[in-house]
């Protein structure tokens, strides 16, 4: 399914399932009051859309273990992000639940089978991780959760999501998300009459991030496939990775294929150094223009052809990523590739990488960010201007002091 019919389907559809869940919620409370649990046995955590915020919720996972040894963890999320989940090696593999969105039929029948399996596992605690759709908190009900943490709109103007979460969040849009992720988890034991929840400081020793190595036979075997397409890459001084891609989610987020065929003439200039390009296999054709407009052999397209464990293994082998705001901009900071980033339709303030190795474009423009929580992550620009503004020598220079010298 595309974006655009599960937007629709989340609004036409979720607004009202939201209210009557809501309506059952408070005849419910008249006979039985809530009960809540101070060492939930078994804990899921949703997240749908962003594989990028998965990663980013490492130290939510983290504190959630801390706080909480002996829960078993559990998470929900759509098939295609499933890696995100298994590369942080936080969540039993087994433990991970998974949703199809290839047609509707497949998005039914898989969500049927989820929630059968989740309601099997008698869930003790749901943290919804999303921000304001309204599919995530209802799974988050009907997974009958005595305790369920999710973001709640208060006096803001978030996308209505019912009334029944035990533990309602406000979402702060003025700090990042990773902080955001963490309020979930404090809300859980924070005391009831706090509103809105919640009351407390994050400390930066509670943001923390993982390091992903791997063994000398990965790097060899990625490399070979990196010779197969062309040999002399064995000799190169640098290898720079290029992420042209933004998914279809949020196509505003491109920076113009344009500025990378002109950022790759002028890394290329540079003897020996190369330039490979990637991507998923939907996304290949702006990979394709690159490729056949800079049409040098020290430009490999290699969109396609990797898997996203392939990808990480990528990172370790070569000594950058140039990419637009996107997953691969989260992934790539769990290695130590130095990460340079184009933000404009969203602000790297709420969703910037995190580590020492990331450097942020940000053009700061009046009308940035235009995509938000509050409107779904959609926007009436159709000219980005905030991403075109930042040229392509600026981001050569600054390519050059930190790789090239």
């Amino acid at each position: 399914m595309n974006i655009n019919l599960m937007r629709f389907i989340d609004r036409r559809l979720g607004v009202p399932i939201c209210f009557l869940l809501s309506c059952v919620h408070s005849i419910g409370r008249v006979f039985r009051r809530p009960k809540f649990l101070k060492n939930p046995e078994r804990i899921l955590f949703i997240e749908m859309s962003e594989m990028g915020s998965i990663v980013l919720a490492f130290s939510l996972f983290k504190k959630t273990k801390e706080l909480y040894p002996e829960a078993e963890l559990y998470f929900l999320t759509f098939k295609e992000n499933r890696y995100a989940v298994d590369v942080l090696d936080v969540i039993p593999k087994e433990n991970v639940v998974t949703i199809t969105t290839s047609s509707i039929f497949h998005f039914l029948l898989s969500t049927i089978r989820a929630l059968w399996k989740l309601r099997l596992k008698k869930i003790s605690l749901t943290v919804d991780m999303e921000l304001f759709a309204r599919f995530t908190t209802i799974l988050s009900y009907l997974s009958r959760a005595k305790n369920r943490v999710g973001y709640f709109r208060y006096y803001n103007e978030g996308a209505y999501r019912g009334n029944f979460q035990t533990h309602k969040v406000a979402y702060n849009p003025h700090i990042h998300i990773v902080h955001n992720l963490l309020n979930l988890i404090y809300a859980a034991f924070s005391p009831q009459r706090d509103v809105p929840l919640i009351k407390k400081k994050i400390e930066g020793k509670d943001i923390v991030m993982p390091k992903l190595g791997i063994s000398e036979k990965d790097k060899t075997e990625i490399l070979k496939r990196l010779e197969d397409q062309n040999g002399d890459i064995i000799h190169a001084k640098k290898i720079i990775l290029f992420n042209p891609n933004a998914s279809d989610r949020i196509p505003l987020r491109r920076w113009p294929l344009e500025h990378y065929i002109e950022l790759a003439k002028l890394i290329l200039e540079q003897e020996g150094v190369f330039i490979v390009i990637t991507g998923v296999k939907s996304e290949k054709k702006y990979a394709d223009i690159i490729s056949d407009a800079v049409s040098s052999e020290r430009c490999l397209n290699f969109a396609g052809k990797t898997t996203f464990s392939e990808l990480i293994k990528l990172y370790h082998v070569s000594n950058a990523l140039i990419t637009n705001d996107s997953g691969p901009v989260h992934f790539s900071s769990l290695t130590n590739i130095k990460t340079f980033a184009f933000y404009g339709p969203e602000t790297p303030r709420l969703y910037g990488p995190l580590g020492e190795n990331c450097f942020v474009f940000y053009s700061d423009y009046a009308c940035s960010p235009c995509i938000s929580a509050f409107n779904s992550r959609r926007s009436a620009c159709s000219n980005n201007e905030c991403l075109k503004s930042i040229s392509p020598a600026e981001v050569y220079e600054e390519v050059r002091k930190h790789i090239l010298q």
